[in-house]
């Protein structure tokens, strides 16, 4: 240190990073972006198909009371809708909405496919077609929920 009331000496201040610490810094984030990186995409895609199994349970939940206050499942024509507004012909037993917010859509932001009734073990068929978007498929591709026989 230099006392600059009595040195005619320059002081020198060091600042900022040389390019090669830079470099180093940017390969090593590089190493690490690359190795960890396609891990980390790798769960995004397995937790769209969590997403949707979740949202194929509750409109499941919301299809079995409406069919408990309606005596059966909504058609294939009212779909899905039935849940949020009473279908003409069943207004006097319908205690809906039976869900609170807006139908879902799957975590492909595309709508989930309904037909009833049908001769399943369900009485209906409610289903995504993955990632792909179309019938079949396998992994992320598959038809995910409660598939037509």
């Amino acid at each position: 240190m230099y006392n600059l009331a009595n040195s005619t000496k320059p002081v020198k201040i060091d600042r900022g990073f040389s390019l090669i610490e830079l470099m180093v810094v940017l390969v090593i984030m590089g190493l690490l972006a690359g190795l960890v990186g396609p891990r980390l995409f790798g769960k995004v895609d397995s937790s769209k198909v969590k997403t949707t199994e979740t949202q194929i349970k509750m409109l499941k939940g919301a299809l079995q009371t409406y069919r408990l206050d309606l005596g059966s499942y909504p058609t294939t024509a009212q779909g899905l809708a039935a849940l949020q507004r009473a279908p003409g012909d069943s207004s006097k037993y319908w205690q809906g909405p039976y869900m609170d917010d807006a139908l879902p859509m799957d975590a492909w932001n595309t709508a989930f496919q309904y037909q009833a009734p049908l001769n399943t073990d369900q009485g209906f068929a409610l289903y995504s077609f993955g990632a792909d978007g179309q019938r079949g498929g396998e992994g992320n591709d598959a038809d995910i929920g409660y598939l037509p026989q």
